[in-house]
């Protein structure tokens, strides 16, 4: 599972199919609807969050406001009600990470996109404030 800190914009379109799958995914187990993946790392920083169902519900609003720019359909009724949430930390070594993992997928997957993004300074998903700071203690090395 994989919950990018990066905007959705700078994912391909494979990349964002599996976020969307992937998030929803984390929403069910925020929401106490699945048995699996309870303990996986990347939903420490939700499940510290003081509303945790609310911030995943406001993270995946934003992959699903991509997805309908890109002219795909994904169904915004499987997030309920969307709100405004307090912001995550997240730590600018995380980004730059993650930005780097995201950049050797992309040379693979999507050259040209590769090429795009390459020198590009990637935006943060917006639920997500940037704080200084090395990769986050959950992320596999």
């Amino acid at each position: 599972m994989r919950l990018w800190s990066l905007h959705p914009r700078h994912l391909d379109p494979q990349g964002l199919v599996a976020l969307w799958r992937e998030g929803l995914l984390a929403r069910a187990v925020l929401h106490e609807q699945t048995r699996g993946y309870r303990n996986h790392p990347q939903l420490d920083r939700f499940k510290a969050h003081p509303q945790p169902k609310r911030a995943i519900n406001a993270y995946l609003s934003v992959v699903q406001e991509e997805a309908t720019a890109r002219g795909y359909n994904f169904d915004r009724s499987k997030l309920g009600s969307i709100h405004a949430v307090e912001a995550i930390a997240v730590e600018r070594g995380q980004l730059e990470h993650e930005r780097a993992h995201l950049l050797a997928k992309l040379a693979v997957r999507n050259p040209s996109l590769h090429a795009q993004w390459c020198d590009a300074v990637f935006d943060v998903h917006p639920l997500f404030e940037t704080v200084e700071g090395g990769i986050a203690t959950w992320e596999r090395a």
